[in-house]
């Protein structure tokens, strides 16, 4: 990958944590989509940018084998801790670089990734690797998330939009990528075949403190904490303050409902 972040341990470790796994719906999306334009056998996918592995182990049972790469260090050995299925591997290595065969995969998925690429490197080495028809789905979520609890769910939400506010000055310009729900990378994508899928719905049960430790993992509050540690750490210590209040709970152990929009690009090599 062009950028390097998430090397630290620490922030490897957080990664780990509070990270979410690929939802069903993204994962039965991409599946369809591969069964459709190219058909099974489904013999070996390629989760790139995969952090700590939560995408990679979600496509275990539609594969004979499943590669995770990631560019830090510290997040495959994260993944590597984690008891998964078999027939799932991890290992250091670039976006823009993939050591595999020509024609040997079926699949290239990237899970909230594809911002921090070089995309002309990368869709290179994507049309090098793919079979002929094979697929790459290329996802990431919109934010902010919403929190449901009780009747307080508009004023947890908005806790949430103040708190993306305060971090909004410590983006950088790939984050915002993401914010503008990858057009450039949907225009970056070299295969004629493709389409986007937006406002893909899920939801999860949290709790305070998963929340709290959610936006400790992500990269702009790595960076304003690293400018700024005193700053940051009371910006999440007054947000705590303010869930818990406005729940009308006393413990961080308290579940709340998330709902979140994905959404999918989606392309196909051709035949």
């Amino acid at each position: 990958m062009a950028t390097r972040l998430f090397e630290e341990c620490d922030h490897a470790a957080l990664y780990q944590k509070y990270r979410l796994s690929s939802p069903a719906q993204i994962r039965n999306l991409l599946l369809n989509y591969l069964q459709r334009k190219k058909g099974k056998p489904f013999s070996l996918a390629v989760d790139v940018g995969c952090g700590s592995g939560q995408s990679s182990r979600g496509l275990a049972s539609y594969f004979e084998k499943v590669v995770g790469i990631d560019v830090s260090g510290a997040q495959i050995e994260e993944a590597k801790k984690l008891d998964g299925p078999d027939n799932v591997s991890y290992r250091v290595g670039l976006a823009e670089e993939l050591e595999f065969e020509d024609g040997s995969v079926d699949l290239v998925t990237v899970g909230a990734a594809a911002h921090w690429f070089d995309m002309e490197k990368f869709m290179k080495e994507v049309d090098r690797i793919l079979k002929p028809k094979g697929c790459i789905a290329l996802y990431c979520y919109q934010v902010p998330f919403e929190l449901h609890y009780n009747d307080c769910s508009e004023n947890l939400t908005q806790i949430v939009q103040e708190m993306f506010k305060i971090l909004a000055p410590y983006e950088s310009e790939k984050t915002q990528i993401a914010r503008n729900e990858y057009k450039e990378i949907f225009d970056a994508i070299t295969f004629s075949d493709k389409e986007r899928v937006d406002h893909i719905p899920f939801e999860q049960q949290v709790s305070i403190s998963w929340i709290i430790g959610f936006f400790k993992s992500l990269s702009f509050y790595q960076t304003f904490q690293k400018k700024d540690p005193e700053a940051a750490e009371a910006s999440l210590e007054r947000m705590e303050q303010k869930l818990l209040q406005t729940a009308g709970v006393s413990s961080s152990h308290t579940v709340l409902e998330m709902k979140w929009n994905a959404f999918c690009l989606l392309a196909s090599k051709s035949g």
